[in-house]
Parts: C-alpha cells; structure tokens; sequence
C-alpha cells in the first residue's frame, strides 16, 4: 500500500484555503521593499521591509487587516501568482507554480520554521524598517541586497 502524497503535490486551484495559507513559509522576503527595473521588469530586492513586518517573528503585525494600513499589499492567490513574477525564487508559491516543488528547509517538510531561519532564507536579523529608512527608491537603491534572491535548493 502506497502513502498519499502530500497535499503540495497537487494542483494549487485544487487546494483548501488552510492548505493554500500553510505553503507560506513565513521567511518575510515578499514584505521587503523592491525595485523594478521599468525597461526589462529585472526585480532588485532591498533589505528594507514593510512597517507591519515583524523582524524577529518575520510575520506582519496586522496580517488579517494589513490591506488597510498598506494598500498595495497582495493577496497571493491561484488567479494572481503570474503577476507576482517578482516573489523570491524561494516562495513555495513561486515555487510550486513554476513546477520545482518546495525547498529541503521550509516548514512542511521539517515541522518547524527553525531550519528556515538556520538556512538563512528569512529576513530575521537582516532588514531595516521602512519607518527608520523611507521608501524613495533614491534612498532604496543603496539599500538594494542580493541574499533576498537566493535560493539553496
């Protein structure tokens, strides 16, 4: 008799709305500040992160109201992922929909968000407040950071 795979190996319009929350690893790189390049779409990440982004749990402080304090958050969605080209190659959303499958460290695979943080791909200890720094893109463009791009596996 063969396991069931589990849920992440089927489609993602097929999945429940817990399912769907429970792929966010919660590492805080899509609450980072981005630039992007209007010529060829090229995504910088900053090392700057939104004001509701908690830095050591990196979750948002007000997630279930956040669209009210930051108007231009998204709600990732099935409909939505294409739009989002400039999620981190890590994102398990990115991830799934471009047919890799999720990273060795993320949570659903480990149980705990503590290899996340241990691999380095969340922003704990690594990111300014929007707050402290501002969000001109001429202040941003000093603050650009290439480790929110990586993707171990």
């Amino acid at each position: 008799m063969t396991e069931p795979k589990p849920f992440w190996h089927k489609p993602l319009s097929e999945m429940t709305e817990q399912e769907w929350e429970s792929l966010c690893d919660g590492c805080g790189k899509c609450c980072l500040n981005k630039l992007i390049d209007d010529d060829t779409e090229e995504v910088f990440f900053t090392n700057v992160a939104c004001k509701l982004l908690n830095h050591k749990s990196c979750q948002c402080n007000k997630y279930p109201t956040r669209f009210k304090y930051v108007p231009d958050c998204h709600k990732v969605s099935v409909e939505n992922l294409e739009e989002l080209y400039w999620f981190p190659p890590s994102c398990a959303y990115r991830r799934l929909h471009e047919g890799r499958g999720l990273p060795s460290w993320h949570p659903l695979l480990t149980g705990s968000q503590s290899a996340m943080h241990a691999a380095g791909m969340s922003i704990r200890n690594k990111v300014l407040d929007e707050t402290d720094v501002g969000t001109d893109s001429h202040i941003l463009v000093g603050c650009i950071a290439t480790w929110p791009a990586a993707d171990l596996d």
